[in-house]
């Protein structure tokens, strides 16, 4: 193993006082190394000499500092060194780069005699070879330090758990699936955590017919077959022995071979449904649609094409949104090749989790519906396609030329239709699609590590392990950190430590239908959720470009997301010596509302949505992308039912794009048969280094939310955006002023609520600063009031038609699923409402949701006031 060695490393510090500012320090290959804390070099008689020779380094601690008259540094494995002006207790596993230090209250240099300083190493080891001497700068943090012990998973690691997860496909309710879930529940006992057991559920999971393949064709006026799509993906090179290949389709479409007159519908979004009907005068009733993936999720594609009356819709990826600029297709290249298809499935589940047991777990005393029953299974056969075969329906289609912007980069005309032109205008499109849905047991992981102090509450980093093929980006980019965090903690536990609160660690199944496993035990133990959850943060896909940085959070995790990010290392070359926070200030500044990052709302797309939208539990997730601000949560991911059903605080990171210059659909090869471990080794991280800074991210939100002896969740920055979002909506509201007028809509009392809240997190947090910390009820009480905020957001009865959305703050676009909006409720009511059919009816609902949203945003800051 290349990265193990028994040689361990003290650098130079220099005469620096700790804390006070950075600290230059050695890293030989993937070595790990202990830094002096003083007024002076550790380490001034080396017996090491480093491979570049510019800094002593040496094999065990020998000499004498200036200063000898502070406590000893013990390092295990090594002497004492009797001369170090701190002492330092080190735990390492070199293979996973995993630091621990705790240093005692011997480092005054100025501060309160009662701080304890513990140095913070965020290295990037194992990120280069052992032949170059690296020079990082690393600052260690006296007083208050944000984090006692930090994992740090190793590249090579990474890349290696990535490898062995990427090997064979792992659709969920497959055999390798679950062979898969009890590797990973046996390494996560080995690992040294508490417990680790498999939970299952039987779901409603949807599969092609094995004798009857599914295809487009297109049929003559005789009904013979001029031509048929293709019935697979060509394999990757490497990959042809594979078995178990799914091919290319549309989760839980309806059967059917429907026939018909195509029509040309863009993106398949309401606004394209309303111009084709409104502007065009195209009715597409009774016609087949085909509309190119991108701009929203693909099960409100079909919603909007059953709403309009089509009896079938195409999916294709168009180059135009699947393909990047000067990029070949393939391996030679990370674009889609021609004849990649996008799976996924078409649900429009609003939150339920298991179509025949929504709001319920899907265990064996659960009641069903009927399959004629299940919510929210589309009604009308739905088929995805490459673009190749795309051009084979596109190019003789017939009707009025499209608007500009509905253009894609096929050479064809993209005329509307409906149907062909010419000699080809007797032609018709069949769907042939033979889909079976059937209820299918899935298993999640579920680990756990037991808190020392509070045992009670519970952090959880959860992330899907099922994917539609090899999931080289989605999901095992995610599940690999998962992983690689369990592990760190569970060899701090085994060497003696344990977190303040509990965590949780979890292996999602069936993700990729509907974010059923993370829902369903979001279900089974939402009580407990409610009363114990302190937050969710989501580990889906940690890859999806090679530009910077992306977080998606709820407000009060804003400060911890930039607070670590400005600890962690940017991965990307020429950028050495410089902080992950600055990398991605520079590459993505919220100008419009601060000198930071920008950082997203939640809203879904990914497992945490159970527990923030639905539960109201603080959740968080971090993502690679091109800008700088935190962004909100949508869905599409399994934070979904943790955040936006229960109301627990979520988070979500990730590396992305630059979204100002790379203008494709997510990411070129989503959710097709490339997504393979040699895409991401090849072209979007080849040393895992961009993946390794994501997995520092996460496992730092991890960590400090279960070790911080107050929570770090700040709820003035919540206000912030709130006032934020109040004014944002009101501007929209504010586009119809004869409407506002006439109906006297108002959005005084929201304003008055959000000043209140604002009033009482100011006031909350003046009394933070003077908290007694020796005070253990005290203390108590004000994590349970910062725990406690975001479910103040949920409202019982959830949002109209929604009522798995509960968030009043935060909930998924109604018309897309993967984008989030802030007052949804309100947002909903505004939506289109210049063409309501009953004006005062419509605005009616504006104002009644404008007072849900203002009693909830009270209600919020009553919880932040001093406890009676």
């Amino acid at each position: 193993d290349p990265y193990r060695t028994t040689t361990e490393q003290t650098a130079s510090c220099g005469a620096v006082s700790c804390g006070l500012r950075p600290v230059d320090c050695v890293l030989w290959g993937s070595v790990l190394w202990a830094a002096s804390c003083g007024a002076a070099s550790c380490g001034q008689h080396p017996v090491g000499q480093g491979p570049v020779g510019q800094r002593p380094v040496r094999q065990r601690p020998v000499g004498q500092g200036p200063v000898g008259q502070r406590p000893v540094s013990t390092v295990e494995g090594l002497e004492d060194d009797q001369h170090c002006t701190v002492q330092q207790q080190m735990s390492y596993r070199l293979s996973l780069s995993i630091y621990k230090v705790e240093q005692q209250d011997w480092c005054r240099s100025g501060r309160e005699s009662d701080h304890t300083c513990h140095g913070v190493f965020l290295l990037q080891a194992g990120s280069r070879g052992p032949s170059q001497n690296i020079m990082s700068r690393n600052r260690i943090i006296c007083g208050s330090s944000w984090m006692k012990y930090m994992p740090i998973t190793s590249n090579f690691i990474s890349g290696r758990v990535h490898r062995k997860f990427t090997r064979l496909p792992h659709l969920a309710g497959t055999q390798q699936n679950l062979r898969l879930a009890e590797q990973i529940r046996d390494e996560w006992l080995a690992f040294g955590l508490d417990s680790a057991e498999l939970v299952w559920y039987d779901v409603l999971l949807s599969y092609p017919n094995k004798t009857r393949p599914n295809y487009i064709s297109i049929v003559d006026q005789h009904g013979d077959e001029v031509f048929n799509s293709s019935l697979s993906e060509p394999v990757p090179e490497g990959y042809e022995h594979v078995t178990d290949i799914v091919p290319p389709y549309s989760a839980f479409s309806a059967q059917g071979q429907p026939q018909g007159d195509l029509v040309y519908v863009n993106y398949g979004t309401t606004e394209d449904f309303f111009k084709l009907e409104r502007e065009m005068g195209i009715n597409c009733t009774g016609k087949i649609v085909i509309a190119r993936y991108g701009k929203i999720f693909r099960g409100n594609k079909v919603k909007n094409a059953m709403l309009a009356g089509a009896k079938g819709i195409v999916l294709y990826s168009d180059p135009a949104d699947y393909c990047a600029e000067g990029v070949k297709p393939y391996p030679a290249g990370w674009n889609l090749p021609g004849g990649g298809a996008q799976r996924g499935n078409v649900l429009n589940l609003n939150g339920a989790g298991d179509p025949l047991t929504p709001g319920y777990p899907a265990k064996e005393y659960t009641y069903r519906s009927s399959l004629e029953e299940g919510v929210g299974l589309p009604r009308i056969p739905v088929h995805p396609i490459g673009y190749h075969d795309a051009v084979h329906l596109l190019k003789n289609m017939g009707g009025a030329s499209p608007p500009p912007d509905w253009k894609g980069a096929l050479n064809v005309s993209y005329r509307i239709g409906p149907g062909f032109v010419n000699d080809f205008a007797p032609n018709k499109v069949r769907m042939n699609v033979h889909t079976n849905n059937q209820v299918t047991r899935i298993y999640n992981v579920i680990g756990r590590l037991r808190g020392a102090q509070e045992p009670d509450r519970y952090v959880i980093l959860g992330g899907h392990r099922d994917a539609w093929v090899f999931g080289g980006i989605d999901p095992v980019t995610g599940a690999a950190v998962v992983h690689e965090t369990a592990r760190a903690a569970g060899t701090l536990k085994q060497r003696g430590w344990r977190p303040r609160r509990s965590m949780i660690f979890a292996s999602w199944d069936a993700e990729e239908f509907g974010l059923q496993g993370s829902t369903e035990w979001a279900e089974e133990n939402a009580v407990m959720l409610q009363e114990r959850a302190v937050a969710y943060i989501n580990a889906d896909s940690a890859i999806e470009g090679m530009y910077t940085l992306r977080v998606d959070c709820t407000p009060s995790l804003y400060t911890l997301a930039y607070d670590i990010t400005k600890q962690v290392m940017s991965p990307e070359e020429g950028e050495e010596g410089i902080s992950l926070y600055e990398s991605w200030h520079k590459r993505d500044n919220w100008t419009n509302n601060r000198d930071a990052p920008r950082i997203n709302k939640l809203g879904s797309g990914s497992d945490f949505e159970a527990y923030f939208i639905r539960l109201g539990i603080s959740a968080a997730r971090a993502i690679w992308v091109g800008l700088t601000e935190i962004n909100k949560l949508g869905s599409g991911s399994d934070f979904e039912a943790y955040f936006i059903r229960l109301g627990i605080s979520a988070a979500r990171a990730r590396y992305t794009k630059n979204r100002k210059t790379e203008r494709y659909s997510s990411y070129p090869v989503y959710h097709s048969v490339y997504e393979t471990f040699e895409l991401v080794e090849r072209f979007y991280d080849p040393t895992f280094r961009r993946l390794e800074a994501v997995g520092r991210v996460r496992a730092g939100l991890v960590f400090r939310l279960a070790d911080a002896l107050v929570v770090p969740l700040d709820c003035q920055e919540y206000a912030s955006s709130l006032a934020q979002y109040a004014k944002t909506i009101q501007q929209l509201a504010l586009k119809h002023p004869e409407a506002v007028q006439r109906y006297s809509v108002t959005f005084d009392a929201l304003f008055s609520a959000v000043n209140n809240f604002t009033q009482a997190a100011a006031d909350f947090h003046q009394r933070l600063s003077h908290l007694d910390t020796q005070d253990v009820l005290a203390v108590r009480m004000v994590n349970d009031q910062l725990m406690y905020l975001e479910r103040a957001f949920i409202d019982p009865l959830g949002l109209p038609g929604r009522p798995f959305y509960r968030h009043v703050i935060f909930a998924p676009s109604s018309h897309n699923k993967y984008a989030g909006e802030s007052f949804p409720g309100v947002y909903d009511a505004l939506f289109d409402i210049e063409n309501a059919a009953d004006p005062q009816g419509a605005w009616d609902e504006v104002k009644r949701q404008i007072s849900i949203a203002a009693v909830t945003v009270n209600s919020a800051a009553n919880t932040l006031r001093p406890v009676a």
